[in-house]
């Protein structure tokens, strides 16, 4: 092959490559189905999640009171529960039975039960118990709750060990009762709320799935327009592999670079989430994401045979991908088996360097494994690609030669029946 002949085939394979991008361009930006999932869904769906968790901790949750013991103690218990942040004391009860009704009724989320030796037993230097019950269908609510009435006992027993401590002063006492003073500070996540911690991972998430929604819609759609609902269309621009990968490929970036840029820097900023990023580090690894959910979604879009049958495939599996990842369930608690099967999915790399990236303030360095394992995927799905659509662009060619062939025959036949 000469220089000459070579550079032909470049120009041409660049020129096949830009007709692809922009009729795919054009594809995506009249079909109502596709600009749904690749435009309105990434811009609005995170405002929306956001907006639901603006509020991110519980305050003042309603609690039920059944105090038995009718002491001084309980009803300084009671008090100082009802002085914290988190909850308060809605409801004063005179069994058990009349407040487990009121959590029936969802007027209160829990109870706060004090058997009548609560005061005896405190008095005889003895342990005695305080009953929590929570309603466990909010893990909000539980957790206000269960921390509120564990911080006050704590408190309150470390004032009971001070005035029997016998000490000759009142700091001795206040030292023997609590010789290590530990002061919490909550890093990254200073709210300590719900959505600080778990939105950036969705937002991740949000990329991946619109991504495959949208690029199986449009699968679809090429199979539903093609006679013989083959994926690539019978044209001398389709004759080549790399042209049609690249050309659908830079479409699909292209349109997500900037809906990247949108999700990664404005949301956050947007409900003052969390956001100490370094430029480099978050572009560094949103390339290989990017790429990695752009290629995994058009290797498994030869699945879809109808529009509809990339909702089936795809919507249901957002909230394990959510799991799989480790944002909202401990890694280490995750199975061996699901764990291998989310090494498949770029969300679960993508996620975990975002959260460490956006909200650790982390470097390129420090997620290398992560952006190691995207970039493995990227190129793993990229091969893929090329072999699913070199597969596809066979049967297109076979079904080529068979409707020229049917063609030929047919006009063979009309010259047969004219000559008699």
């Amino acid at each position: 092959m000469t220089k000459e002949t070579l550079r032909h085939r470049i120009i041409d394979g660049l020129r096949d490559m830009c007709y692809i991008w922009a009729k795919e361009m054009r594809s995506t930006i009249t079909d109502e189905g596709v600009l749904i999932f690749f435009i309105l869904v990434p811009l609005l769906y995170p405002l929306l999640y956001s907006w639901i968790y603006t509020n991110e901790v519980v305050r003042e949750v309603p609690v039920a009171v059944v105090d038995l013991s009718h002491s001084s103690q309980s009803r300084q218990f009671i008090r100082m529960f009802d002085a914290t942040p988190d909850a308060k004391i809605a409801y004063h009860c005179n069994n058990l039975a009349e407040a487990e009704r009121l959590v029936e009724r969802q007027v209160v989320k829990g109870i706060l039960y004090f058997p009548d030796d609560f005061a005896t037993q405190l008095l005889r230097s003895e342990q005695t118990h305080v009953g929590v019950y929570c309603d466990m269908s909010l893990m909000l609510t539980y957790k206000a709750i269960y921390q509120s009435a564990q911080g006050v006992a704590g408190r309150m027993g470390s004032g009971i060990q001070i005035a029997k401590s016998g000490s000759t002063t009142k700091r001795d006492a206040e030292i023997t009762a609590a010789p290590l003073h530990v002061s919490e500070v909550q890093m990254f996540n200073s709210t300590g709320g719900y959505g600080n911690a778990i939105i950036p991972g969705v937002l991740m998430l949000i990329i991946q799935q619109t991504l495959l929604l949208g690029i199986g819609l449009s699968a679809g759609t090429a199979r539903e327009n093609n006679r013989y609902q083959d994926l690539v269309p019978i044209s001398h621009h389709y004759n080549g592999i790399f042209r049609i990968v690249l050309g659908k490929s830079l479409c699909y970036l292209m349109i997500y670079s900037v809906l990247a840029a949108y999700l990664a820097l404005a949301v956050p900023r947007l409900f003052g989430y969390t956001s100490i990023s370094q430029p480099s580090a978050l572009l560094g690894m949103m390339v290989p994401y990017l790429l990695a959910c752009i290629f995994f979604g058009m290797s498994i879009s030869c699945l879809v045979r109808y529009r509809e049958n990339v909702m089936l495939l795809v919507v249901f599996m957002s909230v394990p991908l959510l799991f799989l990842s480790g944002v909202s369930w401990p890694e280490s608690n995750i199975p061996g088996l699901w764990k291998g099967i989310s090494l498949l999915f770029p969300s679960t790399f993508g996620v975990r360097a975002f959260i460490r990236v956006n909200t650790m303030g982390a470097a390129l360095g420090n997620i290398q494994p992560e952006y190691i394992a995207m970039w493995v995927q990227a190129l793993a799905y990229f091969f893929l690609t090329c072999i699913v659509y070199q597969h596809q662009l066979n049967q297109t060619r076979r079904h080529a030669r068979e409707h020229i062939r049917q063609l030929k025959q047919r006009i063979d036949a009309a010259l047969e029946e004219k000559k008699d």
